[in-house]
């Protein structure tokens, strides 16, 4: 009998979200799984995980940048809600498709926040997902409908950050 495919959230202001979905990649590529992950945001090709994951699971994983940059800096709405629209299609596409184990939708709170793409919509198709079919998402600010829907949930909170202190961004800790 086939295993029942989860819903996955990590959210909450704290880092490491993404980073624990990536681990779920290692998880499902090791055991020789194909997994899609779409980003919605930001274009993580040169962060060291991603890098890696690339390098050692080429044949599992494909990475698909669809974002245009963070939404709080968008000065064009109609160009976010038409990439969150596009990456939203290809998403759909990869989770009908039957090929992958797992599809991460990776900062998807982000268009559903910003109403660049319509939540109750995109709820109701995720109840209907393939059975055997995991999906991950990631962002800040799950709704509690987002919330409802997954079958784990998990907040990373941020209780301490070297920001705070005036440290910018690392290799091998930020990207």
């Amino acid at each position: 009998m086939a295993q029942k495919g989860l819903i996955l959230l990590y959210t909450g202001n704290g880092k490491g979200k993404t980073t624990a979905a990536l681990g779920q990649v290692l998880r499902a590529a090791g055991h020789g799984f194909k997994v899609a992950v779409i980003q919605f945001i930001k274009n993580l090709e040169n962060t060291g995980e991603i890098k890696a994951a690339k390098k050692i699971f080429a044949e599992q994983l494909e990475i698909y940048p669809m974002g245009t940059g963070f939404t709080w800096d968008a000065k064009d709405q109609e160009e976010l809600r038409l990439a969150a629209e596009k990456g939203w299609a290809l998403a759909r596409e990869k989770i009908e498709s039957g090929r992958y184990c797992m599809v991460i939708l990776d900062e998807f709170t982000y268009p559903l926040n910003y109403n660049l793409l319509e939540q109750d919509e995109i709820i109701r198709y995720l109840e209907r997902k393939p059975e055997h079919l995991h999906i991950i998402i990631t962002g800040r600010d799950a709704s509690d409908k987002l919330i409802a829907l997954a079958d784990l949930v998990t907040e990373m909170r941020e209780i301490k950050h070297p920001y705070q202190k005036g440290v910018k961004a690392m290799k091998g800790i930020e990207f």
